[in-house]
């Protein structure tokens, strides 16, 4: 038997409580933090492209915040651009007003211009009701009907020194991309917990702003160079007149385009396509190009003969590599042309009585025989007639089949308005915005370059 005891316990009314539910709340506010940050996290790695990551950085930062509008600008300190500026709720008439006041007055502008004192997020509660700030920054918050901002800069850590790169780099400084504004329709701030949130999210944007930085700067190199192999300016013949366009896909494809006066008043015209893209792709495009220019004027007049010789120097110079080329060798006077082409696609010729594909004969690519050859085919445009030249990616970027692209082909050419036959230009612009899909659903084939030329013959 054990005694049980009389007495009476104190009361524990000065003892506080478990803190096992205030522990839980916070664990659950972690938790629910982490997930909201890897879902955005996850959206913006998906972004492919620079505009992309841009809009999905604003509205997933509006979310973040609280906020309902606001604005991006993307300014990198560097000064090699791109520079954008976009809008979350606003429309560009609205995004002209935030811009006429002054820079140094916004957060946003002393932070890009690394003005003293700039550098980490700023939060404006009351707008219209804060005396220090810029009246024009009154202003314009009570014409678009916002009352409060949350300004946060967009940058990514560089070492301050060439000395300080390594595992003992520990200086670091911001290198400046750009900056985001939230607007709040009514006086606000937010927490400090989504100020937290946004900052942590903004720094991962960042990095992956520079990623898209830099890949965005290299297409516009690679395209940039592409248009310094293509011809400056076509020339003029009499009885013919060119046009020639070229859509450059993000890899910078090596299709290519050119056309040469040649001796006894003659024309030589000629397209291809190199397969892959980037740099080689670049470097096998200007050397065809060139071979080829240098054969036609040798023996312009013999397709077959231009082709041969392409073959021998694409597997001299580029054995692993495979190309598709045609050239064709135009007298306007006669309005004869003879051509030539190498798994090529046919050429489309358009006017107002017809319009049909030439029929060429069967030809494997450059560089996939160990002699090539295929014989020439001659034809002749009537008066008015438009031949369209153009490389296979025209095909793909529709993202049909072969033979509906090339049905699609047909009728973009067979419904030029009457009104714009006169001109090549206009013919293969409107080809062109017609067989293109304008809704962006060619994704799949988005890398293709595209180019046509067009000859209108009198």
């Amino acid at each position: 038997m054990v005694p049980v005891s009389t007495h009476t316990a104190a009361p524990t009314e000065g003892i506080p409580s478990a803190p096992g539910a205030f522990i839980q709340d916070r664990l659950a506010g972690w938790v629910s933090d982490l997930t909201t940050l890897h879902e955005l996290t996850e959206r913006l790695a998906g972004t492919s492209t620079l505009d992309s990551a841009l809009h999905e950085l604003l509205v997933a930062g509006a979310a973040l915040v609280g906020a309902a509008r606001g604005l991006l600008v993307l300014e990198p300190a560097d000064g090699r651009g791109p520079s954008r500026t976009i809008g979350l709720g606003l429309s560009h008439a609205e995004l002209g007003h935030i811009e006429t006041v002054p820079r140094s007055a916004t957060a946003y502008g002393r932070f890009l211009d690394g003005l003293p004192d700039s550098g980490a997020p700023l939060a404006s509660p009351d707008i219209l009701g804060d005396p220090g700030l810029d009246p024009g920054c009154r202003e314009v918050a009570a014409r678009l009907g916002y009352a409060a901002s949350y300004t946060q800069p967009l940058g990514t850590g560089a070492a301050e020194a060439a000395g300080a790169t390594g595992p003992d780099a520990t200086a670091r400084t911001t290198v400046r991309l750009g900056a985001a504004v939230w607007l709040y329709d009514e006086p606000a701030e937010p927490l400090e917990r989504q100020c937290h949130l946004v900052g942590v999210y903004a720094r991962y944007a960042a990095e992956h702003l520079a990623r898209l930085l830099e890949l965005e700067r290299a297409r516009a190199d690679a395209a940039a160079l592409a248009e310094e192999l293509l011809p400056s300016r076509l020339p003029r013949i009499p009885g013919v007149r060119l046009a020639a366009r070229r859509r450059a896909g993000p890899g910078a494809g090596g299709d290519w385009y050119d056309a040469l006066p040649l001796p006894d008043n003659a024309l030589g015209l000629a397209i291809g396509s190199v397969g892959g893209s980037g740099p080689a792709a670049l470097a096998a495009m200007g050397r065809l190009r060139a071979g080829l220019r240098a054969y036609a004027v040798m023996e312009g007049e013999d397709p077959v003969a231009v082709l041969s010789d392409l073959e021998l120097l694409l597997r001299m110079t580029e054995p692993s590599a495979a190309a598709t080329a045609l050239y064709a060798y135009c007298e306007p006077d006669r309005r004869t042309i003879v051509l030539a082409g190498a798994g090529h696609t046919p050429p489309l010729v358009t006017g107002e009585r017809r319009t049909e594909f030439v029929e060429t004969t069967l030809s494997a690519p450059l560089g996939m025989l160990s002699c090539w050859e295929a014989p020439s085919v001659e034809f002749t445009p009537r008066p008015g007639e438009t031949v369209l030249f153009y490389t296979d990616g025209l095909l793909r970027r529709t993202g049909d089949t072969r033979d509906r692209a090339f049905a699609r082909l047909h009728a973009a050419a067979a419904g030029v308005p009457k009104v714009l036959r006169q001109d090549p230009g206009a013919v293969a612009d409107h080809v062109m915005r017609t067989v293109l899909p304008a809704d962006g659903t060619d994704r799949s084939a988005a890398t293709e370059d595209v180019a046509v030329l067009a000859a209108r013959f009198d």
